[in-house]
């Protein structure tokens, strides 16, 4: 089946990961070079030359890592951070003390501030605070104490890497949210095509074979009959807007998107309701099918949703509530169903226009052991802690309204 929605996207972030790449390449030329421009001063400069040529290789052969997010790893932003904290603390070793009092630099000198921006365009503003200390802390032992220059250079760092992981995460927040009304955009293009469609293919010709079957009587009347539950169906599915949102960007360094999927994905029932256990459904979704030319569907325009469970056994109510207006108050009946979505329950009414149920009929039909209505509908209710109230006037029809509380289903 084709495709619903192309992939778009789009990456606040991308551009970081690119200028973080340029940075580390100059800042490893700007460390060599300012080397080799006071290498005679050093009193040990084999030991600068070896820290340097790792430098400049590691840097190098990392070019891809520090591309995005997805090649900076863990394991990776630790072996970055260790060159870094050895060259700081190597510089007692090559470079002179006299220097060092002096102010004069590390030995990777500010390459060092890349990798502390690159935990924080990976994981946020937290993780540029433990990379930045650990980096001042290794400052504050090759510098013997805590100098003003010292603290100064320090804080920048740390005030940097944090404000940059901050605004990354704000970035990929809004990213996550520009992806969810990208879906829910898709989704609408959708929904308007396929009505589109359908209304000026299927449903028309639904209404046709109802209308002709009905003139010309007999099967082709039940035919007749048949094409317009039919087409209430279609009608009802359209509108509704059951159309199952693509899936959110995994890797918010890729910007937002709108991950395609084929439709048989949607798990086997065609509703586009999640059945795992710990998920949420859209109510809307299981009470949809019931509606026919003789049921009647009326729901919020917003989605209903409940656990998966409780949605599943409040739709199979709904459903046994329907088998007994059909069961007792005969094919021809007409039936209501009402969705009503509040704060701290969901409410669902089924209505009909049957002869009713007669004073004491369902305590009877529990002594003849018949427990459609005791069973079927309060026993689930009340095994979701809901309540299933019935109220009945003969030659008046029957009502029976389904109560699920919030927060207390599972």
């Amino acid at each position: 089946m084709a495709k619903r929605e192309r992939v778009v996207r789009m990456s606040v972030e991308q551009p970081l990961w690119r200028a973080l790449t340029a940075y580390r390449l100059i800042t490893m030329v700007y460390a060599v070079g300012l080397f080799a421009s006071a290498y005679r001063y050093f009193d040990r400069p084999w030991i600068a030359v070896w820290y340097l040529a790792l430098l400049a290789v590691w840097t190098l052969a990392t070019i891809r890592k520090v591309a995005n997010a997805a090649g900076c790893t863990k394991r990776f932003l630790v072996a970055d951070l260790t060159v870094a904290l050895v060259g700081i603390l190597l510089t007692p070793l090559a470079d002179t003390h006299e220097r060092i009092t002096a102010g004069g630099p590390t030995l990777p000198t500010i390459w060092t501030a890349g990798s502390v921006l690159a935990f924080a365009l990976k994981g946020g503003w937290r993780w540029a605070c433990v990379a930045s200390s650990l980096v001042a802390a290794a400052n504050i032992v090759q510098r013997g104490e805590p100098t003003r220059d010292t603290v100064h250079n320090v804080l920048l760092v740390w005030v940097a890497s944090v404000a940059i992981g901050y605004v990354v995460e704000v970035a990929r927040a809004s990213e996550a949210t520009l992806a969810r009304a990208l879906e829910i955009e898709a989704a609408t293009r959708e929904r308007e095509r396929l009505a589109r469609d359908i209304h000026d293919g299927v449903l028309q010709v639904l209404a046709m074979v109802q209308r002709r079957g009905t003139e010309l009587g007999g099967e082709a009347a039940e035919l007749g009959r048949l094409a317009g539950e039919q087409e209430v169906a279609l009608r009802t599915l359209v509108s509704s807007g059951l159309v199952r949102p693509s899936r959110v960007s995994r890797d918010e360094s890729r910007g937002a998107l709108v991950a395609a999927y084929d439709d048989e994905d949607d798990g086997g029932d065609g509703t586009g309701a999640d059945d795992g256990a710990g998920g949420e459904v859209d109510l809307r979704s299981l009470l949809a099918p019931h509606a026919g030319s003789r049921v009647s569907f009326a729901e919020p325009g917003s989605p209903v949703p409940l656990p998966a469970p409780a949605a599943r056994e409040l739709a199979a109510a709904v459903g046994a509530a329907l088998d007994n207006v059909r069961r007792h108050a005969g094919e021809g009946a007409r039936a209501w169903i009402l969705v009503e979505d509040w704060d701290d329950e969901v409410v669902v009414t089924v209505r009909d226009d049957g002869p009713g149920i007669p004073a004491g009929r369902l305590i009877q039909a529990e002594g003849e052991g018949r427990m459609g209505v005791a069973l079927s509908i309060r026993g689930r209710l009340r095994d979701l802690g809901g309540t299933a109230e019935l109220v009945s006037v003969p030659g008046q029809g029957t009502e029976v309204e389904l109560k699920v509380p919030r927060g207390r289903t599972q």
